[in-house]
């Protein structure tokens, strides 16, 4: 018979677990984006970079406390890798990640990147070889199939990018004139382009 079963102290006293304890055994940990609107100077990262969003969405409560820094990828023409912010909840024990808008979880890339890259394919009509953008680390520059990926993933219809052609066109068409629509935090404009079609127009580019 096993201890547990001969009822010993140690299985009626389980050893307390620690929130940080608790909160390092959480499989999942929650990302926060870092929008414009908590960042005065929009996409430069070094004006927000350390900020934490106080309120748990868990608990709803300003119980949200710094746990450290954390670094990634998030290759563009100013950025290489990124430091940011981790927070914990103690009340709930969750973790959570504060990246900048631009910075998508789990991504070596960022959307101002992925912009760049649209404009250079799509407007200037580069060929997929030149259309990758300009680096920080020229020894990062994705390559056509990861442009490919990127673009499939905002229109997927038949023939290729039957939508985002005339869809880039007519955002020319609109930052030229100086028009810059707001969508939720995000205001239209060359480095902004990627997330603005992800957020605004999943239909029909996904059809």
């Amino acid at each position: 018979m096993s201890r547990k079963e001969k009822g010993s102290p140690l299985s009626a006293h389980p050893r307390k677990i620690s929130l940080s304890e608790r909160a390092s055994q959480n499989s999942t940990i929650y990302v926060i984006p870092l929008f414009t609107n908590h960042c005065k100077s929009g996409l430069d990262w070094a004006a927000c970079a350390g900020l934490i969003v106080r309120w748990c969405p868990f608990c709803s409560l300003d119980s949200i406390i710094g746990h450290g820094w954390r670094r990634k990828q998030a290759h563009d023409e100013s950025h290489d890798w990124i430091r940011y912010r981790r927070g914990l909840c103690p009340l709930c024990g969750v973790i959570f990640s504060f990246l900048p808008a631009f910075s998508l979880p789990y991504t070596h890339y960022s959307l101002v990147a992925r912009s760049t890259a649209l404009r250079r394919r799509f407007v200037e009509q580069r060929s997929w070889e030149d259309a990758a953008p300009p680096l920080k680390n020229p020894q990062r520059v994705p390559d056509p199939s990861t442009l490919r990926r990127w673009f499939h993933s905002l229109d997927s219809s038949r023939p290729a990018f039957s939508f985002l052609y005339p869809m880039l066109q007519a955002v020319a068409q609109w930052i030229a004139r100086s028009e810059q629509p707001a969508f939720g935090s995000l205001r239209l404009s060359w480095p902004t382009v990627y997330p603005c079609l992800q957020v605004f127009w999943p239909w029909p580019l996904r059809l």
